[in-house]
């Protein structure tokens, strides 16, 4: 895999973490088998690809953009989904998150 395709692939296993965040909130607790089955499934092919990818790409430079991916959407998804609050300070939270993913992407490996 070259690391064009890995930086795409890492994307796509931050959005994969997105989505495993919100079927967690749907499954209620666990409580709803079918909401609970997707999220395992989100779960495992994020850390399928993630490692995937790692094999690649710098474990700090990966893992920071992942997990910035997955905090940011989460914080929007929360935000148009269930309607939670997008506060000044949350808005430079999410601002430093993306700065250090960008510092951390720039730097080198």
């Amino acid at each position: 895999m070259s690391q064009s395709v890995a930086w795409l692939v890492l994307i796509l296993s931050g959005l994969l973490d997105v989505a495993w965040a919100v079927s967690m909130k749907f499954a209620q607790g666990y409580t709803r088998p079918g909401w609970t089955a997707l999220s395992l499934v989100l779960l495992g092919a994020f850390v399928f690809l993630l490692g995937k990818v790692l094999t690649v790409l710098p474990v700090g430079s990966a893992y920071a953009v992942w997990t910035g991916i997955g905090a940011l959407g989460t914080v929007l998804i929360g935000v148009m989904l269930f309607g939670e609050s997008l506060s000044a300070l949350r808005v430079g939270g999410a601002a430093l998150v993306v700065a250090g993913i960008v510092a951390l992407k720039q730097a080198p490996p």
